[in-house]
């Protein structure tokens, strides 16, 4: 199924949630999640108590992941500039956060806090004022999003939380439900039916990219060691039965070994049977091309939302990709560092959209504004231009908006 087809599949929900909010999105969840909710909102004290029970490593992991992020995205903040176009004439980019956004944490086959960080922080950074998350709702849990995920909202200090997920939870953000009030951008990784959701209400609601399952793409060459490949193949397919794991090569006989490889590793880890139906599927296999040339136009035209190049002089090679998610160069920076604690950020574009579309940054949270100000004299100077070019395209009253500035005796 592709997304469009799936679009069309979730209209329904998303509609049916514009007109009936709350109680649409309780019956919904008892439909897909098989959990009866008493609200959507997860309560404070619930959050609270998530962090307080959080296992020590944990936390310590996720505030190493949040120290890490904050230090990356801290730099992506933008500084208004003002262009002195003429005397007397100016413009200034001032650069605004959005007002509210809904941030889409993913809780299906696996949790996930590691989305929280990623969604959460560059909001912050950005300097966004109102922001919620939601995250499916878990049986195990007594209808709440994993504790987990609620403790690495506290550490963040969100408080408001939603027990949604899937589509429903995109139309909650669009339109507004309850206590959630519709949002200006909703943001974040999730399945297939959240990024049809995210289509079908782009234009009611901004909208990162269309992050659905996972892709690893990796381009290696003879250099790279055939476990290493493996065991991240592997680990990309771990998250879901229709993640995407992709070996492009020119050398055979890597491409022998890493099969191999791939083959052990998939059936000693703990999730084999996804891991196996993920690698089988049609959206994973392995590429032989002629060489690192033919492989960069194939990795080029896949735009992956994961691309590792494990190659001699990676960097060169590195530098030559213009289309993925995320580049991962040489043998130690593999995908998983980039999921957890390099500091980047790991909601993507998938599905192609990375030739387009760039990951979650503190950009995505902002909008370019231009402030123009002009005086009179700046104004005069420039009329006859306008005027000439409203009358070129039959708007006269464009230039007489200007012509009524400077009336004759």
């Amino acid at each position: 199924m592709d997304v469009a087809d799936a679009a069309e599949r979730v209209r329904p929900l998303c509609e049916d949630v514009r007109h009936r909010g709350v109680e649409a999105l309780i019956e919904l969840t008892e439909r897909f999640d098989g959990v009866r909710l008493p609200g959507i909102r997860v309560p404070k004290d619930a959050i609270d108590a998530a962090l307080a029970g959080l296992d020590p490593a944990v936390r310590a992991a996720l505030e190493e992941s949040v120290r890490r992020a904050r230090k990356v995205h801290r730099d992506q903040r933008r500084t208004d500039h003002t262009t002195q176009v003429v005397p007397g004439g100016t413009v200034t980019e001032r650069w605004i956060p959005v007002d509210r956004v809904g941030l889409y944490v993913p809780g299906g086959r696996a949790v996930y806090p590691s989305s929280v960080v990623m969604n959460v922080v560059p909001a912050q950074e950005a300097g966004v004022r109102s922001l919620a998350v939601t995250s499916p709702p878990q049986k195990d849990f007594g209808g709440l999003p994993h504790p987990t995920i609620l403790a690495a909202c506290a550490l963040l200090g969100v408080d408001e939380v939603y027990a949604v997920g899937g589509a429903q939870a995109v139309a909650m953000f669009a339109y507004g439900a309850g206590e959630c009030a519709r949002a200006d951008l909703v943001t974040g990784p999730g399945n297939i039916w959240v990024a049809a959701a995210k289509r079908l209400l782009k234009g009611v609601v901004g909208i990162d990219a269309e992050a659905g399952p996972t892709e690893i793409a990796v381009l290696a060459d003879a250099t790279a060691d055939p476990d290493h490949v493996a065991a991240d193949l592997v680990s990309q397919a771990e998250h879901d039965v229709v993640a995407a794991s992709v070996l492009v090569t020119p050398d055979e006989a890597l491409a022998d070994a890493v099969a191999e490889r791939v083959r052990v590793r998939a059936a000693a880890t703990r999730h084999a049977d996804r891991v196996r139906e993920a690698l089988s599927g049609p959206q994973s296999g392995i590429v032989l091309v002629d060489d690192l040339d033919h492989g960069l136009d194939v990795v080029n035209a896949y735009a992956a939302e994961h691309l590792e190049v494990m190659t001699a002089d990676a960097a060169a090679v590195a530098a030559r990709v213009r289309n993925a998610g995320a580049i991962f160069v040489g043998a130690h920076s593999p995908v998983s560092l980039g999921d957890y604690a390099a500091g980047s950020n790991h909601v993507l574009p998938t599905g192609g959209c990375a030739c387009h579309s760039g990951g979650l940054s503190v950009q995505t949270f902002l909008r370019g504004v231009h402030v123009v100000e002009y005086d009179r004299d700046a104004l005069a100077d420039v009329a006859h231009h306008v005027i000439t070019l409203a009358e070129a395209e039959d708007l006269p009253a464009h230039g007489e908006a200007v012509a009524a500035r400077f009336p004759t005796a």
